[in-house]
């Protein structure tokens, strides 16, 4: 695998019904120093409550234990140890799918009791040869090794049982929607879009799980997760004027130069790009909303806002756990950094004085501390590369 590819990880999950909290859990971990990214899908007994402490803690134990590459079966036995016993079944059981991906593409799967894990290159199935090793102290407990190298286009799709179980016992699907038609559906909607990112592939997933159970209502809890090796997609926003005028053409090409998705944020700094490249700006009266200023148009702009309160309103819809429902710029640009990979900021560190107004809400902050809010919840939250340029 080339360093220029990307690790996409991303997964869906939809509460038993009736139940207000999930008891899969799914974990993942960056380890940028290493260039590892571990992902982890545990699946508690039962439902509710206690299904949901039984994941966590075997989803947070085993990525700890991964990343510090202790002995498979040996981590395995204190996940088991340390879980707590259910009081009716009088076990404590919860089971597991990690996946270790290393710089250079290897990756080890390692597998206990979930629905075995799909491997998609070229559009197709890759079927899967794998080691067995089990505990002496937990006889009835096998544990699956795979090792497997990476390389650009290929898909790993791993699910909890409530997705290929979906449907189990009803009049059309007796036996469930099972791992073969998982694995179909699954093909079928990568030959359809061989791009398909991992998000909307495990949302496709999900949705089609729940279309095989009786009024769509899940008997079980379900959990999608899709890790897609691919070239990074990346995005430039830019916002705010620079700091000497005199670098005014220098900041606009910039933007000229990127190969990637391309932004504006605010009046300035659209009218210093449209004056460097020689580009007008249309009105896009369309995209505004609420209390959203409306977009722009330019020629070689994906997108062109209105900057402090665009921003803000962004990072708000970043930071809940959502996708946003309103249709303005702010929900346009929250779509075009969830779906990039590499955000880089170039932010003009010309002060605005009216941004600093006491007499502002707080959450009008300057542009900069916008920006860094922004970069932290995309790092944090959603595991993406960005880096801010002041200029």
């Amino acid at each position: 695998m080339k360093e220029s590819l990307f690790v996409e990880v991303e997964a869906t999950q939809r509460n038993r019904f009736g139940e207000d909290i999930c008891g899969d859990a799914f974990k993942t971990l960056k380890l940028p120093d290493e260039g590892r990214t571990i992902s982890v899908l545990s699946d508690g007994l039962g439902h509710g409550v206690k299904a949901s402490i039984l994941s966590l803690m075997t989803a947070t134990m085993a990525l700890k234990y991964t990343a510090v590459d202790t002995d498979i079966v040996r981590a395995a036995e204190v996940i088991m140890d340390a879980l707590p016993v259910c009081q009716v079944r009088k076990i404590s059981y919860a089971t597991f799918t990690v996946v270790d991906v290393r710089a250079d593409g290897t990756t080890r799967v390692v597998e206990m009791d979930n629905p075995p894990i799909l491997f998609i290159r070229d559009g197709r199935v890759v079927e899967l040869e794998f080691e067995e090793v089990s505990s002496p102290r937990y006889h009835d407990r096998v544990i699956r090794v795979y090792d497997l190298v990476m390389r650009h286009g290929d898909r790993l799709v791993f699910t909890s049982d409530g997705i290929t179980q979906a449907g189990l016992g009803s009049e059309r699907l007796r036996l469930g929607w099972r791992v073969k038609g998982c694995q179909e559906f699954v093909v079928d909607e990568v030959g359809r879009n061989p791009s398909i990112s991992a998000r909307a592939l495990s949302q496709k997933i999900l949705s089609q799980a729940l279309r095989q159970e009786p009024y769509q209502r899940a008997y079980d809890d379900m959990t999608a997760a899709v890790i897609y090796f691919r070239l990074p997609r990346r995005t430039i926003v830019l916002t705010g004027p620079p700091y000497a005028a005199g670098r005014d053409k220098e900041f606009a090409e910039l933007l000229l130069e990127f190969e990637g998705k391309k932004v504006i944020c605010g009046g300035t700094t659209a009218n210093i790009v449209s004056r460097e490249l020689g580009r007008p700006i249309h009105d896009d009266l369309r995209g505004g909303g609420g209390d959203i200023p409306p977009s722009a148009l330019m020629e070689g702009a994906d997108l062109v806002t209105e900057g402090i309160l665009t921003l803000t309103r962004t990072a708000q819809l970043l930071e809940k756990d959502e996708p946003p429902r309103e249709k303005n710029p702010a929900a346009k640009l929250y779509d075009i950094l969830v779906e990039s990979d590499s955000i880089q900021f170039v932010v003009g560190a010309r002060i605005n004085e009216a941004h600093q107004d006491p007499n502002l809400p707080i959450d009008l902050e300057i542009r900069r501390n916008i920006i860094k809010r922004i970069c932290k919840v995309l790092e944090e939250k959603y595991l993406k590369e960005t880096s801010i340029q002041y200029f």
